[in-house]
């Protein structure tokens, strides 16, 4: 069975807004590596509206070569959008969801294939409420926001995680991978 993936970069203090962090090349090549692991990835309207830069990025190149290698991943790898105000998507790679989420990923997941990433913070909040994220990737950058969209918002009750393993990188950002634990028996 595939694993669902939610990896996101956030801030010291919680939250992930894409402009309080300025990833490097290092941390380009780490996520165009786990896309390239995977081969579906999960947006909700906002971010796949905000990711469609790298789209643009694809086909015009700036230069800049971790991000025009980044883009070019992104670029091929299928998305599922899920939104209730999008008609259609222009990314030729992306589709908009025929399901509701939890029917989504579940059809998913049944598939032989390699791993479904999640990369919103609102499907990866309606996913974990779902019990069907089995991974948590949370790249943890070395600033404070003061103020945006906090990743765990209108979580009423403890959840308990395992840390699988940790990977950091030179500007001091750390990865921080993380199994939910069994309700049941903590583990």
């Amino acid at each position: 069975m595939r694993k669902v993936i939610a990896a996101i970069n956030m801030t010291l203090d919680g939250y992930c807004d894409h402009t309080a962090v300025d990833p490097d090349e290092e941390i380009h090549q780490h996520y165009a590596d786990l896309i390239s692991s995977a081969d579906t990835i999960l947006y909700g309207r906002i971010t796949y509206q905000l990711m469609e830069f790298w789209r643009t990025l694809a086909e015009n190149p700036s230069g800049e070569k971790s991000m025009d290698d980044f883009a070019v991943v992104i670029d091929k790898i299928p998305k599922i959008v899920f939104s209730h105000t999008l008609k259609n998507v222009a990314w030729e790679s992306a589709k908009l969801a025929n399901n509701n989420l939890q029917e989504e990923v579940l059809k998913l997941k049944q598939q032989a294939s390699k791993d479904i990433l999640v990369g919103s913070r609102s499907l990866i909040m309606q996913l974990m409420k779902l019990n069907l994220i089995d991974e948590f990737q949370l790249c943890v950058h070395p600033v404070i926001a003061g103020s945006g969209l906090q990743l765990f918002e209108d979580i009423n009750h403890r959840i308990f995680f395992k840390l699988i393993k940790t990977k950091t990188f030179s500007s001091g950002a750390v990865v921080l991978y993380y199994a939910p634990k069994n309700e049941h028996n903590n583990q």
